[in-house]
């Protein structure tokens, strides 16, 4: 009768959980040019019991890679959230000069909104080396989130690519299958470092690709503001003041609302219900002078055998290529944009 009472007693003081919520969370690493939408990112992230934010790698793109290593520190310090590692990484693309964002960010790349001195601390360790020593420390268990340029990713790859397998996924906030929004052709995190993503993609690991064409289905807009100011807390009114900027901007260029491109790519590791994919074979335009930094997509995943005979090549049938993409290609805006809310009202 005693090991029973005990037993039930045991069960009553066990945490619950959420109706739904996993018993699990997924472990990831959110590589980071925070950024405006990157700290909406990281702040969906770290308040989402479906994940366990193991670290954040700072990567050089909408900021310098020393304001973006600030930036996360004080993200992760308003969060409360010291036990996430964060560690500087490259200091500039592969192989071309960096391209800065405080155009769309802010000065300091968060809004012009000054958060307090950080109290967390950077890991001293190399970003890419940490993503090697997470990922043999958990092997088939952690999930990449690159929401900047893929150069961290990139060069973890290059210098140990005995990971490709240890990897469970890679949820890449980046690219296009219908034009860009750098230019006509390429997405910003892509034509930020079009060699580092290329690896990325190529590397034989699952890559998931949450793109500007469902980034622009998630437009956060007055009314999801509204009701976001409606409660309060550290967390809850920095993320008004930035999306009160967000939103002003997108609606000084004709837009009704903020498209959530890196919060999305954190909810698709959260809920991959929320979109719909197709697998594709991609690949990264590094040459073009009108289309570097362009994803390209084979929808069909063929090409046309074209072989050589005499002074002309004749199509002799059409060969099948490998996707190595999923290509998200559909979202339900308002449910994601509603989850983003609820996690972060009153926080």
């Amino acid at each position: 009768m005693l090991c029973a009472c005990l037993a039930i007693a045991a069960l009553a003081a066990a945490p619950s959980f959420a109706a739904g919520a996993p018993a699990k969370a997924r472990k990831v690493i959110i590589d980071t040019d925070p950024g405006t939408d990157d700290a909406i990112a990281i702040l969906l992230a770290l308040n989402s019991p479906e994940l366990d934010v193991r670290a954040l790698t700072v990567v050089p793109g909408n900021v310098t890679a020393a304001q973006g290593l600030q930036n996360a520190l004080k993200l992760v310090s308003l969060a409360n959230r010291c036990d996430v590692a964060v560690a500087g990484g490259a200091e500039h693309p592969l192989f071309q000069k960096l391209i800065t964002a405080e155009f769309w960010h802010g000065k300091n790349g968060l809004a012009n909104v000054e958060l307090p001195e950080p109290k967390c601390k950077a890991d001293s360790r190399f970003g890419p080396d940490l993503i090697i020593q997470m990922v043999h420390e958990a092997p088939h268990e952690i999930t990449l989130v690159p929401i900047g340029p893929e150069t961290n990713i990139a060069l973890a790859v290059l210098k140990d690519p005995s990971i490709v397998p240890l990897v469970k996924e890679v949820i890449v906030m980046g690219g296009s299958i219908s034009g860009g929004n750098v230019n006509a052709a390429a997405e910003a995190n892509i034509y930020n470092d079009p060699e580092a993503a290329q690896i990325v993609f190529q590397a034989g690991w699952p890559v998931t690709m949450v793109g500007l064409d469902v980034g622009n289905e998630t437009l956060f807009g007055r009314k999801h503001l509204a009701q976001l100011a409606k409660t309060h807390g550290p967390q809850n009114d920095f993320m008004v003041s930035v999306l009160d900027f967000l939103v002003k901007l997108s609606e000084k260029f004709g837009d009704t609302g903020s498209p959530m491109y890196d919060p999305l790519a954190v909810g698709e590791a959260i809920d991959s219900t929320l979109m719909k994919t197709q697998a594709m074979h991609v690949d990264v335009e590094t040459r073009g002078e009108f289309s570097r930094g362009e994803t390209v997509a084979n929808r069909r995943n063929e090409i046309e055998r074209n072989v050589l005979h005499g002074d002309r090549y004749i199509i002799e049938g059409v060969d099948h290529v490998k996707p190595n993409v999923e290509v998200c290609t559909s979202v339900e805006g308002e449910r994601f944009i509603q989850l983003f809310i609820s996690r972060i009202e009153g926080k």
